[in-house]
């Protein structure tokens, strides 16, 4: 895949390969793009892709790849450029001990963590937060308010959760370390969308992993149990991008950073799923707003 570079034109498969000036003008490359195969950050990988595009950069997207055991290696060997995350997974991506924090100072902890090849630009105020979440009759009836609440549920409790969530540390070995409940996790591959909502409502299972971005939340008045002892670290939205991107390139996506607040990315995620419109309408609208 192709590494970052500024282009102020494209050029066509019959185009000149040389200028006017003799120079190769199919020496620049593309930004490849990519994201994680939830809505949420294909979202904001659109946006990334719109604000470039409309800066004068040529993009190429690679969007829905995967989770993070899966781009992480592309990112490394160059064949993606530029990717949103969230800072507590992705130090816990590279260290198992990571310190929790205040967002500062995780976001300072994936600095470190990074290979040379990669760098972490500014995080977001916008969070997207694994959790533990409840039905509000379920936080009722057990009278749950924090995460440790769970163990007053039963012997263990089951979770509906992507598969690996499972390997997690903040997944059933951590819940059980720091607040001594027993987590069996609900292989539901949608990244807490409908059909992991659904699981909860259903009934089917007690907990499930919804994200904190999700209007999911509201919309069926569901609970964000605490997590007192810290065991998920702060998620901020951060882009992971190779060492190698164009400065210019990164001051714009730091840009975006600076304007997505979690109010905003919540409605995103609510244009998505209650209007179902496209990443890419949701992103065009958002920046012809921003403007």
């Amino acid at each position: 895949m192709a590494t970052a570079a500024l282009v102020l034109t494209s050029c066509g498969a019959d185009s000149d390969p040389l200028d006017d000036n003799g120079e190769d003008t199919n020496a620049s490359d593309s930004i490849v793009i990519g994201s994680q195969a939830y809505y949420s950050n294909e979202i904001i990988a659109e946006i990334y892709a719109q604000v470039l595009e409309d800066e004068g950069f040529e993009v190429e997207r690679e969007f829905q790849i995967g989770q993070r055991e899966v781009y992480m290696p592309e990112l490394e060997d160059g064949e993606l450029d530029l990717l949103p995350d969230y800072t507590g997974n992705l130090v816990q991506y590279y260290q198992d001990d990571a310190d929790t924090g205040s967002p500062e100072e995780v976001h300072q902890q994936a600095q470190e963590a990074m290979p040379d090849e990669l760098q972490v630009l500014d995080f977001a105020e916008a969070t997207d937060q694994d959790s533990y979440t409840v039905t509000s009759e379920t936080a009722d009836k057990y009278d749950l308010e924090s995460i440790g609440d769970l163990s007053d549920v039963g012997d263990s409790v089951s979770m509906a959760a992507n598969s690996e969530f499972e390997s997690r540390p903040y997944g059933p070995d951590g819940a059980d370390d720091v607040y001594g409940v027993t987590v069996k996790v609900v292989g539901v591959e949608d990244s807490g969308g409908p059909l992991t909502v659904g699981a909860l409502l259903d009934g089917d299972v007690e907990v499930a992993d919804i994200y904190t971005s999700s209007p999911s939340i509201a919309e069926e008045d569901l609970v964000v149990l605490d997590d007192p002892e810290h065991l998920i670290l702060p998620q901020n939205v951060v882009p992971v991008a190779s060492a190698e991107l164009d400065d210019k390139a990164v001051d714009i996506v730091n840009d975006v950073q600076a304007d997505l607040s979690l109010d905003e990315l919540i409605q995103l995620n609510t244009r998505s799923v209650e209007d179902e419109a496209s990443a890419s309408d949701i992103a065009s609208q958002w920046l012809e707003d921003r403007d």
